[in-house]
């Protein structure tokens, strides 16, 4: 058991979710950060879903890493994670469908999203299927927390809610208090991520 979770294993899980962020670090996946977070529901299912993607590709690539020739890697890679693409794409269709139609076509853009590609060339290729799986998980929930993060203060300030439900009283709105029309922009999620990156930058230097 202690080799499951030896040091090296921890720090593939628990680095993507701070110091090694894949979004606020190595500045990837910008593009479904902006697009996708105008709402946290949306932002909490892509989140998931490159979770579950990024997780399952490294484990199958480290499982067939030896047999894959070097010049046609790229290819085996893709076509991977084009496979996992559809199965979650059919399953968010069958089960949350309005969800999946918000997020048109980002859902099956997942295939060209650089943290996968990134991980299963930097990390499935050359390690254990187990270790990879951790780095797998480690990468999309470092990934989905910035979506959630920037998500939730989109929509609370763009239309005075979360998931859904109601969070600015009333009694504000009666006050003066105005929905800020530019949340739902993409040039603010941008302003957001920035301040993000700005104050984890600040913090790990104070670190």
């Amino acid at each position: 058991m202690s080799s499951l979770f030896s040091k090296e294993n921890k720090q593939a899980l628990l680095q993507p979710l701070g110091f090694d962020n894949p979004i606020l670090v190595q500045v990837l996946g910008i593009c479904s950060a902006l697009a996708v977070t105008s709402q946290v529901e949306p932002s909490i299912v892509m989140g998931l879903s490159v979770t579950v993607i990024t997780a399952f590709s490294n484990v199958i690539i480290s499982l067939i890493r030896n047999t894959i020739p070097a010049r046609i890697r790229i290819i085996i890679q893709l076509v991977v994670v084009a496979a996992l693409v559809t199965i979650v794409s059919m399953i968010l269709k069958a089960f949350a469908y309005d969800v999946s139609v918000s997020l048109s076509v980002y859902v099956g853009l997942i295939i060209t999203n650089c943290i996968l590609m990134g991980r299963l060339e930097a990390f499935a290729m050359s390690n254990g299927p187990w270790a990879s799986f951790l780095d797998g998980v480690g990468n999309g929930v470092g990934y989905a927390w910035i979506l959630i993060v920037v998500g939730a203060v989109r929509e609370l300030f763009g239309n005075g809610t979360l998931l859904g439900f109601t969070v600015i009283p009333q009694a504000a709105y009666d006050a003066g208090y105005v929905n800020n029309g530019m949340m739902s922009m993409p040039a603010m999620a941008m302003i957001i991520l920035g301040c993000i990156i700005w104050a984890h930058r600040a913090w790990s230097d104070a670190k």
